[in-house]
C-alpha cells in the first residue's frame, strides 16, 4: 500500500489518464484537467477494492470548460 493518501475516480470520460489520484487538498472535490476543461469528482460514502487497497470512491459530476 502506498503511503500517500489516494482516491478512486468513478465515471467521467473513458480516456482519463488515471483512476487512482492523490487525495484532494484542501477542498473535498477532485478536479482533473483534460482536453481544454476540467472533470470534477465528488466524494461518496463508498470504497473500492483497487490494486492500491481499499480507496474512497469519488464520482464524476460535471465538466467545466477552460476560458481562452
Amino acid at each position: 500500500m502506498n503511503d500517500t493518501a489516494q482516491v478512486f475516480l468513478e465515471g467521467g470520460p473513458d480516456d482519463l489518464p488515471d483512476r487512482i489520484v492523490p487525495t484532494p487538498l484542501p477542498g473535498p472535490d477532485v478536479k482533473i484537467k483534460l482536453r481544454g476543461g476540467y472533470e470534477h469528482f465528488r466524494p461518496t460514502a463508498r470504497q473500492a477494492d483497487t490494486p492500491e487497497g481499499k480507496l474512497p470512491v469519488y464520482v464524476w459530476w460535471e465538466r467545466t470548460e477552460i476560458a481562452e
